[in-house]
């Protein structure tokens, strides 16, 4: 929370560092543990508030190949406009707050950031990824030969229905 009450108008900088325990409360994500820094640059206006935030770091998440940890940098910018009103607006960048509001709750924008940054497919660089895992993998992963060669071998009970016409 940011109390912005007591701001004078014009530009403050806010600087936040997420460790293992903000990783923690979020255990539906499934991220192990991770370091990032998240800056907020907030200008205060008469009637609005404009903030600016940015996360850089590295997270540890499960490798998509071959299902061991990897960290993954990410990097992500997001722009918002808090205004005061009572009116709700259909727009995603722009939140209104109550007149009665002091304080800003950035937890929610700060999340939703980290989760449009986090890649959908992390992997190792090429070679890095566990051996034994990916000669398992290969051993037992349908090459697309063998796919297209058994979708061409049609099963007898169900080409008699195709003939119910």
């Amino acid at each position: 929370m940011i109390p912005f009450v007591g701001l004078k108008i014009g530009e403050h900088q806010f600087a936040f560092e997420l460790n293992e325990k903000f990783f923690e409360d979020l255990p539906h994500l499934s991220l192990g543990k991770g370091q990032l820094n998240v800056e907020l640059s907030l200008d205060k206006k008469e009637t609005m508030l404009v903030a600016s935030f940015s996360v850089e770091g590295e997270i540890n998440m499960l490798c998509s190949r071959c299902n061991e940890e990897v960290v993954t940098e990410i990097y992500d910018e997001l722009d918002l406009i808090y205004k005061f009103g009572l009116e709700q607006e259909d727009n995603e960048a722009l939140i209104v707050l109550h007149p009665d509001t002091y304080e800003l709750d950035v937890f929610q924008p700060i999340y939703e950031m980290i989760v449009m940054a986090i890649p959908t497919r992390p992997l190792h660089e090429e070679g890095e990824c566990d051996e034994e895992m990916v000669k398992l993998i290969q051993k037992y992963m349908q090459t697309e030969s063998i796919v297209i060669e058994a979708q061409k071998e049609e099963d007898p009970r169900w080409s008699a229905l195709k003939n119910l016409n």
